[in-house]
């Protein structure tokens, strides 16, 4: 299965992704913000990543050109609960930066999954 960065500041998804995803035998790396999460990447590169947008520090934006930098074509799934602006802003504004899906939060497992097999050609 496949390496997946998951890339967020609230603990609470990190733990949902990290259960979802390693459910499905997948190889899990958390990072609470985008520095924390282009330093793991630079130490074991992940084949794909999911990226919160709103983070203190580096935020999901400059995460993703950053990612994006390191690895080009890197699969990214970019997940917002939004903010003053509407989810489909923020998650349109990930996909102008390279995000290849959008997600918004809450997220479902069954919509993780699909995009992340999407995303891997499965």
């Amino acid at each position: 299965m496949a390496r997946i960065l998951v890339v967020d500041d609230a603990a609470i998804t990190r733990t949902m992704l990290r259960a979802v995803l390693e459910r499905a035998g997948h190889t899990v790396t958390e990072a609470a913000d985008g520095d924390a999460a282009l330093a793991a990447f630079r130490d074991t590169p992940a084949q794909a990543a999911f990226v919160d947008i709103f983070m203190p520090g580096k935020e999901g934006l400059a995460t993703i050109q950053e990612l994006l930098e390191l690895a080009p074509g890197l699969p990214i799934v970019a997940i917002s609960a939004g903010s003053t602006f509407t989810d489909t802003e923020t998650l349109g504004w990930a996909k102008s930066y390279g995000a290849a899906e959008v997600l918004a939060k809450p997220l479902a497992a069954e919509a993780v999954l699909s995009a992340l097999d999407r995303l891997l050609g499965r």
